[in-house]
């Protein structure tokens, strides 16, 4: 796993040419203040040309502030912003011709109909992805003569994303793409940003949805307190783990003065980590049958009872615990 930052390319010999060409967003010791707080201090990362790259973290974690600054919504108050071979502080025009962008909400005319406000995003390019087209792309044909208020949550979001794309962009960011939707319209929304890699373009999303990280993600750095405190594809990252399974559950302790600890829970067969937090135990193993055998043991040698017992492979959830000692939710 990759804890630091990602160290910037530099050109030199034909391998390190070929890695510059293949970097489409180079972001050096980013720092953005508002007043006293820095909600985003010394980030830096690559972006490769044809990848879905996540900034996962918790609210407040500094995530869309690094997007406003590589959207050039916001300038950077420290570091550097490389974009397609264009520095942002003097070329921000001519990048932001060629992005594409979905805001957490997107404030819409309510006097024009869904086909009508794409055709006047539109009007601001030089060119544009005619109406038809992007609503084909984005499922939503029969909604051509709605109005945007007449438009469900996902719908909305979907419409977003065509906004988005109306420029017919190489590099698109979206912004909590998914956040307030059911489960069916994320899978939908889902759907559309893994096409949208199928045809070439670049994705910058932030996300607090661990699951939506390790389901769309090529790479991904995970945000805490304004810094990257890790990144590296799902598997690596979950691979740091050590673990194949990981247990959860209630340790109801006995009549025995003892309690189990922590180091019980850490002898246990196969286990690489474990935590214990009031009665609620998590153990990290790569032997599940052989630990799980192993606690029931323990819990009867201390006269304790197991409950809420429950098994589930390691997650990015998992990761942030590991790194944080809390849970991206907490």
């Amino acid at each position: 796993m990759t804890t630091q930052q990602t160290r910037s390319p530099v050109a030199g010999d034909g391998e390190q040419t070929a890695q510059l060409d293949a970097v489409i967003i180079q972001a050096h010791g980013l720092v953005k203040r508002y007043g006293r707080l820095t909600a985003v201090d010394g980030v830096s990362f690559a972006i490769r040309r044809g990848e879905i790259f996540g900034l996962l973290g918790p609210n407040g974690a500094g995530k869309s502030s690094t997007l406003d600054m590589l959207e050039g919504i916001r300038p950077a108050d420290g570091g550097a912003i490389v974009i397609d071979g264009l520095d942002i502080r003097r070329n921000r025009r001519a990048i932001q011709s060629r992005i594409g962008v979905q805001l957490q909400a997107t404030s819409l005319f309510e006097y024009l109909q869904v086909s009508e406000t794409i055709a006047l995003f539109g009007s601001f390019y030089p060119k544009a992805i005619a109406p038809e087209t992007l609503l084909r792309e984005v499922a939503l044909e029969d909604k051509a003569r709605a109005y945007p208020q007449d438009l469900s949550g996902g719908q909305r979001q979907r419409l977003a994303l065509a906004l988005a794309l109306v420029n017919d962009p190489t590099l698109v960011f979206l912004d909590e793409p998914t956040s307030g939707l059911d489960p069916q319209s994320r899978h939908m929304v889902w759907e559309q940003v893994l096409r949208l890699r199928e045809r070439g373009k670049t994705v910058v999303l932030t996300t607090h949805f661990m699951d939506e990280a390790q389901t769309l993600c090529d790479r991904i750095a995970i945000m805490d307190h304004g810094r990257v405190i890790a990144q590296d594809t799902p598997a690596a990252l979950i691979a740091t783990l050590g673990a194949s399974a990981a247990i959860e559950c209630a340790l109801i302790a006995g009549s025995v003065e003892a309690p189990i600890s922590v180091d019980d829970l850490s002898g246990l067969p196969g286990v690489s980590e474990a935590r214990l937090r009031g009665d609620t135990a998590l153990i990290y193993t790569d032997r599940l049958e052989a630990t799980l055998v192993a606690l029931l043991r323990l819990a009867g040698a201390h006269g304790a009872q197991v409950d809420h017992l429950q098994t589930h492979a390691p997650t990015l959830e998992d990761v942030f615990l590991k790194l944080t000692g809390r849970g991206l939710r907490d």
